[in-house]
């Protein structure tokens, strides 16, 4: 099962569920924060290829003195045919087997199974792999994850067709804002590797307004130079009167684009910057042969209380579908070790947090 394979990012590209959280680039990022990259690959009777899964695996401590606890996590993965039994089968047992042989406390995976489509939680297990899936990942040990790292819910956009059928897809009130952005005299460009500092330091001035946490700069450099450079990934920046006043990084790999970093001033924002970037980003996708583009990420509950929804009402607006999937699943070997990992870990993270959120203050003022 275990295999190191010369050319991953070919490979991955050909299988189902294609994901640039399973690249080569994205081990290379977690690699510098304390992850190794292990590839594991499947082969069906004839000996070709037939899924595969790159298990990002963590050593670390709980407290000074405490107990050395490893973990692994497939981002996005594993990359197979889940409707094929057998497939399913054959993967779910190798990642069983890897992670007792690597003595891990668990090993965790978010596969891009879908469970249902739209806001409406009623769902055809006929048509969607992911409510016979969650069934089975209990039977055999499995448990739903009280750490969901990435969203267990998104939004895509429909690429196929015309930018006319596009236009009759969105809201109307983003119809009209796309055409202000343009008539007020907004503009779009590519970003450089040179704009990335820039870039970041207005994702601080959106983290610092929003409220949300994120990393030092030297990450996202990392992050968006590697992609970028790997012809992965692009940057926009929509600038009015040369000054910039917003920008996104998107990703694409095989036929799918995602939409993962977004950032704005909190200036002239009635001239509807983001509009016009996301419509620039839809025209960027697909002229590299992407038929989806991933708005990553939409609420957990489709009402005004979870704080995604104003989020997830633009992206409506745009055209998006919700998307479901089954989220993130552990499969614990240790369980005494996996209930200390998530019950003093998380309050180690929020005093982590709370000094970042201090940090990014300081990096915006």
């Amino acid at each position: 099962m275990t295999d190191q394979v010369s050319d991953w990012n070919t490979l991955i590209t050909s299988l189902t569920g294609a994901h640039f959280l399973q690249t080569r680039e994205w081990a290379a990022v977690k690699s510098a924060v304390g992850w190794q990259a292990q590839d594991l690959v499947w082969r069906g009777e004839n000996g070709e290829i037939s899924g595969a899964a790159q298990s990002l695996t963590r050593t670390m401590r709980l407290m000074r003195y405490g107990p050395r606890l490893s973990v692994g996590y497939v981002p996005r993965g594993p990359l197979i045919d889940w409707q094929n039994i057998e497939q399913r089968k054959i993967s779910l047992e190798g990642l069983e087997t890897y992670a007792r042989k690597h003595n891990l406390v668990f090993i965790k995976i978010d596969p891009e199974v879908v469970v249902g489509k739209g806001i409406d939680e009623g769902a055809d297990a006929d048509v969607y792999p992911g409510l016979k899936l969650m069934d089975e990942l209990r039977q055999r040990g499995w448990r739903f994850s009280p750490e969901q790292i990435q969203f267990k819910n998104t939004m895509w956009l429909d690429l196929t067709g015309s930018e006319e059928d596009w236009l009759a897809r969105m809201k109307q009130k983003t119809r009209y804002n796309i055409r202000l952005a343009m008539k007020n005299g907004m503009s779009v460009r590519k970003a450089s590797i040179d704009d990335l500092p820039m870039l970041y330091s207005m994702y601080a001035e959106t983290a610092n307004r929003d409220g949300f946490i994120i990393r030092p700069q030297e990450y996202y450099l990392d992050v968006w130079s590697r992609f970028i450079s790997a012809g992965m990934a692009e940057g926009l920046i929509a600038e009015f009167d040369e000054t910039p006043l917003a920008g996104l990084i998107y990703f694409h790999l095989g036929n799918r684009a995602w939409y993962v970093y977004g950032m704005s001033k909190n200036i002239q924002r009635e001239k509807m910057p983001n509009y016009l970037l996301q419509w620039e980003a839809m025209r960027a996708a697909r002229e590299k042969g992407c038929l989806i583009y991933d708005l990553w990420g939409a609420p957990e509950t489709f009402d005004s209380s979870d704080p995604m929804y104003g989020v997830y009402r633009f992206k409506e607006g745009l055209g998006a579908e919700v998307v479901r999937t089954i989220g993130a699943w552990d499969y614990p070997v240790k369980p005494v070790l996996y209930f200390v990992y998530h019950q003093v870990l998380p309050r180690l993270l929020d005093i982590t947090r709370s000094i970042r959120r201090r940090q990014i203050k300081q990096e915006v003022l």
